[in-house]
């Protein structure tokens, strides 16, 4: 069975794959979590620390950040009283939109985009999309997603156009030891997911015990190697699913998974929907096996 998560009450429309605007306190996670949003992240004040798809990714204060969040994620560090807005953006929202398509690509390959500058309206926007979002009024509610929906756009066509589209790590601080082996491991199955691998494999090639790799990784991912493998596998398949006409079965195995039936039983347990089904949802070309 895959391992369970739970998601804050406030964020429980968003889980089921809705659009969602919230805004909470940051705080550092226990373990990696995921969904099946482009997630947008805004702080207007301080600073925080993401472990995303084998890299530190360091949050600038009113700098805006968007990341495919299917992909396990999770905030190590967070300064005190750090309130942080939070765009959920649905998948097949992302994917209609009119964006650079290698971009888009390498957004849900576990590419981490930033704002090549601090854009101060970005603040005053979020402000309002989450007063206007917590008042329920359905026409100014639409109006958020149309907005988001822009500010996406521009996001990536400024971040193209400067050529700095890709997120700077320069600040991030956080290297303990177990931290830098759980970003070796992530890194490692980030460049072997579509092989065969074991515990025992990746901490060879990551140089570390396998004993000691596993206990860091749960340390600081909160999960165990093979999950996060799992997940990172079925994330990296919802990416061909919704931008490819790739047939299932070739996609299974692409990603990692020995079969089709473990890659249905892999997919359905974690988003509860079969490969086939999410294809349609995202409005993927509907190719079978």
């Amino acid at each position: 069975m895959p391992e369970k998560f739970d998601l804050k009450p406030d964020t429980l429309a968003a889980s089921q794959g809705a659009f969602w605007v919230e805004r909470h306190i940051a705080n550092t996670m226990a373990s990696a979590h995921w969904h099946n949003h482009v997630e947008l992240n805004l702080l207007p004040a301080g600073r925080m620390t993401y472990l995303f798809n084998g890299k530190q990714e360091y949050v600038e204060a009113n700098r805006l950040i968007l990341f495919w969040a299917a992909i396990p994620h999770q905030t190590i560090e967070v300064s005190d009283n750090a309130s942080l807005v939070c765009i959920y953006l649905p998948l097949a929202d992302f994917l209609g939109l009119s964006v650079d398509r290698d971009i888009r690509r390498s957004i849900m390959q576990g590419k981490f985009l930033s704002n090549p500058r601090i854009d101060i309206s970005d603040a005053m926007a979020a402000e309002r999309w989450v007063e206007d979002w917590s008042g329920g009024d359905p026409m100014r509610r639409e109006l958020i997603v149309e907005e988001v929906r822009l500010r996406v756009r521009r996001l990536i066509l400024d971040g193209k156009a400067g050529k700095e589209w890709l997120s700077v790590r320069s600040k991030a601080t956080s290297s303990g030891p177990a931290v830098r082996h759980a970003e070796t491991l992530t890194d490692l199955i980030n460049e072997h997911f579509a092989e065969p691998l074991s515990m025992s494999q990746l901490a060879k090639l990551a140089g570390i015990h396998p004993a000691t790799a596993n206990k860091a990784f749960r340390d600081v991912l909160g999960i165990s190697v093979n999950e996060y493998l799992t997940r990172y596998r079925i994330a990296r398949a919802m990416q061909l699913l919704a931008d490819t006409n790739i047939a299932v079965l070739n996609i299974a195995y692409d990603c990692g998974f020995g079969s089709s039936s473990r890659f249905y039983e892999a997919f359905k347990d974690r988003t509860g929907q079969t490969p086939l089904a999410f294809r349609r949802i995202v409005g993927g070309s509907d190719v079978d096996e």
